[in-house]
């Protein structure tokens, strides 16, 4: 062998050796990633999408992403497109939440979860419950009290019918006794609707997200008279639902699905991939920016995640009377 190329040969070695244990290193690039956000933008699940597109290019996880809005139908006309159009194609995502899985009923949806591939359960938001400062309505108590005496006379006002926000005032009847198939409950398209109708007066109670009120509740023009968590949160003064004697606690969670007829290896590397985004800079920013909750899950745990909880949302809507038995 010519010992000059031999020479040079030995020189690139250690280069080569190099490069490709930095390659084995770095997270896996994918290719072009596409993200179906079942509704219009804007909207929660919109935002949801966008933040994942932002943190994943900004991660270096993947060269590419777009994200593509399906709305319609509580978001099962976007799960129908992951369904029929991208079958075993490891390159399409799509945002869900807690919302969908009661729209799938609710709309008898021909496609249903169990047709996907669960990949992450990503946020949470806890919903509150606002009136306008001017309302003579104070606390739960008052509003039990109005609902007991003339239950037609309470309107409950939030997003589309049998989204998170009415199982949430359905819930909430339930564990006062009420009956929750005949309350009047009052459906807009967008929490910009509810906003203003509740700002207006022209409701008893407004019901969302935390984050979709939050400026109106700080700046004195709503007044919040509940939220789901838990216990109370730090910095956010409004008493939980538990402590006004009412057992409910709530959370609207958000995560991604991958197109059904994938390979588990397929589906390992999506898993992988998400379980490092939610680690980088970027996301930690949007999740402390936006207010949402981390409640990041991956892989098995998510599917029985999902599982659960489609059981549990179905007996919701049928208890509601969304959904004959």
């Amino acid at each position: 062998m010519n010992t000059s190329f031999r020479a040079r040969t030995c020189a690139w070695l250690p280069a080569i050796l190099f490069t490709g244990a930095a390659a084995l290193a770095a997270p896996a690039l994918a290719a072009d990633l596409k993200i179906i956000v079942p509704a219009a933008p804007g909207g929660g699940w919109d935002q949801l999408g966008r933040a994942v597109q932002g943190s994943l290019q900004a991660g270096k996880l993947a060269d590419r992403v777009q994200v593509t809005n399906s709305p319609g139908a509580g978001g099962t006309i976007g799960l129908a497109q992951l369904i029929n159009n991208s079958k075993g194609d490891p390159g399409t995502l799509m945002v869900l939440g807690k919302g969908m899985l009661s729209a799938i009923y609710i709309n008898k949806s021909p496609v249903t979860l169990a047709n996907a591939t669960p990949i992450a359960r990503l946020t949470g938001e806890y919903e509150v419950l606002v009136v306008p400062a001017s309302s003579n309505l104070k606390s739960m108590a008052d509003l039990l009290a109005m609902y007991k005496a003339n239950p037609g006379s309470v309107s409950w006002a939030g997003g589309l019918a049998g989204g998170v926000d009415q199982l949430t005032a359905g819930m909430i009847i339930q564990a006062m006794g009420g009956d929750s198939s005949k309350f009047n409950y009052v459906a807009f398209s967008s929490g910009g609707e509810v906003l203003s109708q509740t700002l207006g007066g022209h409701v008893s109670v407004g019901m969302g997200g935390y984050n979709e009120f939050a400026p109106q509740i700080t700046a004195g023009k709503l007044r919040a008279l509940a939220i789901t968590s838990d216990k109370r949160l730090p910095g956010i003064n409004i008493p939980t639902l538990k402590e006004q004697g009412i057992n409910v606690e709530f959370v609207n969670w958000r995560g991604v699905m991958a197109a059904p007829g994938i390979s588990d290896a397929q589906r390992a590397e999506l898993v992988k991939t998400v379980a490092q985004m939610v680690k980088t800079p970027q996301w930690k920013a949007t999740l402390e920016k936006d207010g949402w909750l981390d409640l990041y899950m991956g892989g098995d745990e998510f599917k029985s995640y999902i599982d659960a909880e489609q059981k549990a949302v179905l007996q919701l809507v049928t208890n509601l009377g969304l959904v004959k038995k």
